[in-house]
Formats: structure tokens, C-alpha cells, sequence
């Protein structure tokens, strides 16, 4: 059962990117270029899952555990590392320059969009040599 309800969630997922515009490169690129064609568009989706996520938190806070867990899995480090701060650069970077940040390239892919064919390959490569860097720093 809770494959079947991931499946749903993701599909749901995969489907507001698309409506929202977010598996469209030239879209979100145009939300980044501040002093050029910037589109504000994206900042409704980006406020949109923001409160999205805020009562879902709140709601979830109320429960003793997930409806399919057992138990919650949230992050108890509160300080502030290395990792910390390049991790989310590059990934600003990557997203800046290709268009695309890792649930949208999927869904792009799945929709047979220019670029994701080099991206999403690329992506992976770098996901796996951050991986094998962190095992060796570790």
C-alpha cells in the first residue's frame, strides 16, 4: 500500500510542476533573470508551497506518527557546516545555468524536453561524485 500512495504522490508532484511551469527551463530562467525578461510568476508556486508545507508541518506536529511510518524522520542538527553551505550553492548554480533542479529535470525528461537529455545525466554523475567525496571526507 504505501508504494501505491508514493506513486500517487509523486504522480501529483510530476503534475503540478508541469502546470505550475517549473519543468519549463526558459520559465524559470526568466524568474532568475532579475534585470532582463524576469517572470514573477514562479514566486506564486514557490508562496504556494510554502504554506503548503507550513500547515502541513504544523498538522503533522499534532500527530504521534505518520499515517504509513512508524515514526517521524526530522533533522536534529542545528549547526551550520561546510556541506551545509556548498551543497545548497551548487545546487542554486546548476539550477541558475541549466533551468532545471532535480524533480522538474525528471518530469522534463518525461516530457521529452530539450537539454534534459545532457542535464539530468550530468546531474547524476554529480550526485554520485558528491557522494563518493562525502564516504572519503567521512
Amino acid at each position: 500500500m504505501p508504494i501505491l500512495v508514493n506513486l500517487a504522490l509523486g504522480l501529483l508532484f510530476g503534475v503540478g510542476l508541469v502546470v505550475s511551469g517549473m519543468s519549463n527551463p526558459a520559465k524559470v530562467l526568466n524568474f532568475l533573470d532579475l534585470f532582463g525578461s524576469f517572470d514573477p510568476s514562479l514566486a506564486f508556486v514557490m508562496g504556494g508551497a510554502v504554506i503548503v508545507a507550513f500547515i502541513g508541518f504544523r498538522l503533522a506536529r499534532m500527530r504521534a506518527a505518520p499515517v504509513l511510518a512508524p515514526a517521524f524522520q526530522l533533522p536534529t542538527r542545528r549547526d551550520i557546516d561546510a556541506r551545509l553551505i556548498v551543497g545548497p550553492a551548487l545546487f542554486g548554480i546548476g539550477w541558475g545555468l541549466g533551468g532545471f533542479c532535480p524533480g522538474p529535470a525528471f518530469t522534463a525528461l518525461g516530457l521529452g524536453a530539450a537539454g534534459t537529455l545532457v542535464f539530468v545525466p550530468a546531474m547524476l554523475a554529480g550526485m554520485w561524485a558528491a557522494r563518493m567525496l562525502a564516504e572519503r571526507t567521512a
